[in-house]
């Protein structure tokens, strides 16, 4: 299986942390009906879907470098992190992402940005490590790229109840001065631009990638289950606007099939990258690097 992929004068590197079975995909995904479901069993298992009818995802990053610039979007689950809502991420104490980000052959070090699509718990995590009881920033010359409005949204939530992953894996990249709040016309280079994605978060974006801008794109948490390609309307349960959600990713999917668009998912389990492709009135993801 290949990790990489290279476009024109820009490689893009997987760093996978995690890759299970979740939960029971009918739960994930309110609005799909046990008819459906059966409809689909046969190509999502067991790419997809375990025997249990668990969705199986990935928690992956994308590592970017261009000739400029060395980018990493999503940051993952962490370490040393307090999620006793989740056993898998709680007090998590292993190497695995820092490993796979060495076989990529990047350093903590030689991260230029960091770039979070949105701010949920599991893009977030490796923002911050622990040291000597503090939280503070794991890549030491990065600049941390946060969504104005996204970053508003949660520091809103969090005066009014304080929240532990913003309080671990947000706040301690802002009192360091580390962070830079965008606006939706932010840009790196000529390689990376965003394109706004509302509806899972009311900030979140995905990535465009590529000096002609739509060679590649980080499609963050608009999709999580290739399901939601053929039917865009099944929205996920914890989508801040699930109405919203399913507009975003239909005019998304749209927009993108049928070109040389690589889109690379950040939940699709292996290989997660691929090109959208009409199926009927939805959309599948014909995956490559498989």
């Amino acid at each position: 299986m290949s990790l990489s992929f290279q476009i024109d004068d820009m490689t893009i590197h997987r760093i996978i942390e995690q890759q299970s079975p979740l939960a029971p995909l009918t739960s994930m995904l309110p609005g799909l009906t046990p008819e459906v479901l059966a409809e689909n069993r046969g190509w999502l298992q067991p790419w997809a879907l375990d025997a249990e009818d668990r969705a199986i995802l990935a928690i992956q990053s994308y590592v970017v470098r261009t000739p400029h610039h060395t980018i990493l979007i999503d940051s993952c689950i962490g370490n040393d992190k307090d999620r006793a809502t989740r056993p898998a991420w709680h007090q998590k104490n292993d190497t695995v992402w820092m490993d796979a980000l060495a076989a990529a052959g990047v350093s903590v070090e030689q991260i230029d940005f960091v770039m979070c699509t949105h701010l949920h718990v599991d893009h977030v995590g490796w923002n911050t490590k622990l040291l000597d009881g503090r939280w503070v920033p794991t890549f030491p010359n990065a600049r941390y790229i946060f969504g104005a409005l996204e970053y508003a949204h949660w520091e809103g939530l969090h005066a009014k109840e304080a929240s532990a992953i913003f309080a671990d894996s947000v706040l301690p990249v802002v009192e360091a001065q580390r962070a830079d709040l965008v606006s939706n016309d932010f840009q790196i280079g000529g390689h990376l631009r965003l394109l706004p994605t509302p509806g899972h978060t009311p900030g979140h974006f995905a990535v465009l990638l590529g000096r002609t801008g739509r060679d590649a794109v980080v499609t963050g948490d608009l999709i999580h289950s290739p399901i939601q390609a053929r039917y865009p309307e099944l929205s996920i349960a914890f989508d801040t606007d699930m109405a919203q959600a399913a507009v975003t990713r239909r005019a998304f999917l749209d927009g993108i099939c049928e070109t040389d668009t690589l889109c690379c998912t950040i939940h699709f389990p292996s290989p997660s990258m691929g090109r959208i492709k009409r199926w009927g009135e939805g959309f599948r993801c014909e995956m490559v690097g498989g």
